[in-house]
């Protein structure tokens, strides 16, 4: 098991220690999926500072709403990245809208081509970081490595045809990316924001 594949249990424990008001349970959150939901962020914003503010005001959630999160519908790690997907997008939202009317380059067209674009984007990683271990393993090692499915399979050690049914089923999850009913709104999971 990876570090991302958090055991549900965790995931209660630590919603039961949110919820209690434990500051080091706050901490230890931050250590384990900062960098997840400062990436997912930077991935649909494009702008480090904003990035930033956005794994700020997700943590700040966190604590602030521990009960939010229902471990039962979900893992916490799925939650964070629909919540920070949310956010992000929302904020480029109201970021673009606010330089269109102070006459800024673009039209409403392209400002919704662009939170269309960043909505896809954030599903996508929203997608990616929700889905087991395995698929995601077998996609990294195709897409980053350009491994094929038999060496895929090799690295992996599982049999071609497991490695490429891992390889379709994770990119038949990504093929969903563009299917989102609302622009930028992962499925709620775990909870609403």
């Amino acid at each position: 098991m990876t570090a991302r594949d958090v055991p549900p249990r965790w995931d209660r424990r630590m919603q039961q220690r949110l919820a209690r008001g434990e500051a080091a349970a706050l901490g230890e959150l931050y250590d384990r999926f900062a960098s997840l939901v400062h990436g997912l962020a930077h991935r649909v914003l494009g702008d480090e500072r904003a990035a930033d503010a956005i794994t700020r005001d997700v943590f700040a959630h966190v604590w602030q709403h521990p009960d939010s999160y229902d471990p039962k519908r979900g893992p916490l790690r799925t939650w964070l990245a629909a919540l920070t997907s949310r956010l992000a997008v929302q904020r480029l939202r109201t970021t673009e809208t606010a330089a269109l009317a102070r006459g800024g380059p673009g039209t409403t067209e392209d400002l919704e081509r662009k939170v269309r674009h960043a909505s896809v984007t954030a599903r996508a990683d929203y997608i990616v970081h929700s889905m087991p271990a395995p698929l995601r393993a077998a996609l990294e090692l195709a897409y980053f490595q350009r491994r094929d499915y038999h060496q895929t399979a090799v690295d992996l050690g599982v049999t071609d045809d497991e490695a490429r049914r891992r390889l379709r089923l994770g990119l038949q999850l990504l093929a969903t990316a563009h299917d989102a009913g609302t622009p930028g709104t992962p499925p709620e999971i775990g909870g609403a924001a």
